[in-house]
């Protein structure tokens, strides 16, 4: 049997020993999969794993088992590869069966193209970024847990420990030592790019900003300007049909970095460019789903885990079985003090501080024909323009939540950036959008940045995609042809001086108490202020309450409905049936924020008076204002 860690550094050996032992039988790759997930769930052997996202691809080992915390960002044709095949021994004379599949070249050897034995089998390609916007603190939260021990696969030996991708962008690397591929030869069908002897820069341009041309040949396509870190072309053996463009997913695979993978594609796109009709690649297209290895290294899937969120403080486990049981009080008083966090960076504003909970833990928990529920947009307005208020703003909030991204909406922004994914038909390939996001992600629209101007097409197309996003929850990608909708669960926070251009499902005026003499520094003191295990506390909290189930009794329904009619006897104009929706959807924030999985009547009255004092806020803002609609 494998000892400990082989399974970790050669798990290809271990494929091979079991496909050598019962390749015969139909089952013989479930059982692969099952050693591997078993082997993952004994004793956090998971974290014994080195990751992608914080060990820089020269410290990893090519064919060890690594893990990759990412987004599916595109999702490839299928390929086709010798799922097993068959070898001649010149020196014995004999005839080997060997297995294909995990791997991207085959072993030394002369393969025996016309065997009986050989079984031609399909394999999925995913294209995975790093979760987009992912927080830093996540980042080094998930680097701390690791337990891996990983040495530079090069002849180079750094003067330092184990770097994550940002610190190590500064040192130069040296080209990887591997072995020779003069003897292998290619097991797939698939051809690839341009060999680089260095680990290339992985950060991505500005998406309107003129890339050079190395930049435009070897982009990575993060959705979201000047994101770091690796991208992975991941290969995907079983039930590929069960995941979906920007799934988040741990994936645990076998890493590929092989050099013959560049050199093959540079004889492809050779004869690709003498001779058109050698291949149906264009060049573009091998370029994007071919690039070097050494930059956009193959993963071959052994295990993928979804991730309900990646908050790296919080199991997925306990939110998938909403197993909670015993952290409810907890939770009201981590509310308590949050909320006078939050109060004081919202400069005394304990109202706007309540609903900017409420915003923060919101979730589209299910969807009635178009209509998303659970969804809770604040717009946040009167934030001041001319002070750094609302990038201090965004700090505070990156600080809490796993992923965001700040759009300031200014008139360049909106007129050049380009928001909505499309599909690039001559490269074959989704390029990639600012709205190509995670589920939970933290959208900061900063509307106090819009000057005055002409918005041009694009703007107004970009404005666009902003409402339907915010309205029905949905991002309709551009496929030239035709649009297609692509549900997503984001929370959007607009910051705004008066009333957003954009709709909302609920505006709070902000009312400061406070007037500090110098705002930035109050601000940084406020944040100074808060421990790193406080900070934790808050983050917990936040993903913990997003969580939880949530039902209303029959006798609270009833309650409700007749609430609902009193209000509207005097006065039908005073309660919509938008307002009773709103304050519904206020009425469930509140209780999951203490804590309760159910409404109470008690609850349902805090609700209606939080509301109250909001929309009487609200009309006193309009008669001061006079012209806001």
């Amino acid at each position: 049997m494998p000892t400990v860690h082989d399974w970790i550094n050669n798990p290809l050996g271990v494929v091979d020993g079991m496909f050598a032992q019962s390749h015969s039988s139909p089952d013989w790759e479930k059982k692969v999969v099952e050693y591997f997930k078993e082997k993952l769930k004994l004793n956090d052997a998971h974290t014994w794993v080195p990751s992608l996202n914080d060990v820089p691809l020269h410290y990893l080992k090519p064919n060890s088992l690594v893990k990759f915390r990412c987004m599916v960002q595109d999702m490839f044709d299928p390929e086709f590869f010798m799922g097993v095949y068959e070898m001649n021994d010149p020196t014995s004379n004999s005839k080997q069966v060997k297995c294909g599949k995990y791997k991207d070249v085959t072993e030394c050897g002369q393969v025996d193209f016309n065997s009986r034995n050989t079984v031609t089998s399909e394999r999925q390609t995913f294209y995975c970024v790093p979760i987009p916007g992912e927080s830093q603190w996540v980042k080094e939260s998930y680097a701390g847990t690791s337990q891996a021990r990983v040495v530079p696969s090069t002849s180079y030996v750094p003067n330092r420990h184990k770097r994550s991708y940002e610190e190590d962008d500064e040192m130069d690397t040296q080209p990887q030592q591997m072995k020779d591929v003069s003897q292998g030869a290619h097991s797939s069908v698939e051809s690839h790019g341009n060999m680089e002897p260095k680990r290339q820069e992985t950060k991505a341009p500005s998406q309107d900003s003129s890339p050079s041309h190395c930049t435009s040949s070897l982009d990575l396509n993060f959705p979201l300007p000047e994101e770091k870190g690796p991208a992975c072309l991941v290969k995907v053996y079983e039930n590929w049909d069960s995941f979906k463009l920007n799934d988040m997913l741990e994936v645990f695979g076998i890493l590929s970095v092989d050099p013959a993978l560049s050199v093959i594609a540079d004889e492809r796109e050779a004869s690709s460019l003498l001779d058109p009709t050698e291949g149906m690649e264009t060049v573009e297209e091998q370029r994007v789903h071919s690039p070097p290895a050494s930059l956009v290294p193959r993963l071959h899937m052994l295990y993928a885990q979804p991730l309900v969120h990646n908050n790296p403080l919080l199991p997925s486990c306990a939110l998938e079985n909403n197993d909670l049981s015993g952290v409810h009080g907890e939770l009201a008083s981590v509310r308590a003090e949050l909320l006078t966090f939050l109060t004081h960076v919202l400069l005394g504003d304990s109202l706007a501080a309540e609903y900017l909970i409420l915003h923060l833990i919101s979730n589209v928990y299910s969807r009635r024909d178009v209509l998303p529920l659970g969804k809770f947009t604040l717009n946040l307005s009167g934030c001041p323009h001319s002070s750094p208020y609302t990038e201090h703003l965004y700090k505070v909030i990156q600080q809490l939540v796993p992923s965001s991204f700040r759009l300031c909406m200014s008139l360049h922004n909106m007129n050049n950036q380009r928001m909505v994914p499309r599909k690039d038909y001559t490269a074959n390939r989704l390029v990639s959008g600012t709205l190509q996001l995670a589920n939970n992600t933290s959208l900061f629209l900063d509307e106090t940045q819009l000057e005055q101007g002409q918005l041009d097409t694009t703007g107004v197309r970009n404005i666009t995609a902003l409402g339907n996003l915010i309205s029905w929850q949905k991002v309709d990608y551009d496929f030239n042809y035709h649009q297609m909708e692509f549900p997503c669960n984001i929370n959007v926070l607009i910051a705004s001086e008066g009333r957003s251009l954009l709709p909302s499902d609920c505006q709070v005026h902000l009312r400061p108490t406070l007037n500090p003499p110098n705002l930035e520094e109050y601000l940084s003191a406020v944040q100074v202020a808060q421990v790193p295990s406080q900070l934790n506390k808050y983050r917990v909290y936040l993903s913990m309450a997003r969580a939880l189930n949530y039902t209303i009794s029959d006798e609270i329904t009833k309650a409700v409905e007749e609430d609902f009619v009193e209000m509207r006897k005097d006065d039908p104009q005073s309660m919509s049936a938008e307002d009773l929706h709103r304050l519904l959807v206020v009425a469930r924030l509140l209780s999951l924020s203490h804590g309760q999985n159910t409404l109470s009547r008690d609850g349902w009255m805090k609700a209606k008076q939080l509301e109250a004092l909001r929309t009487s806020r609200t009309q006193q803002q309009k008669c001061v204002n006079g012209n806001e609609p």
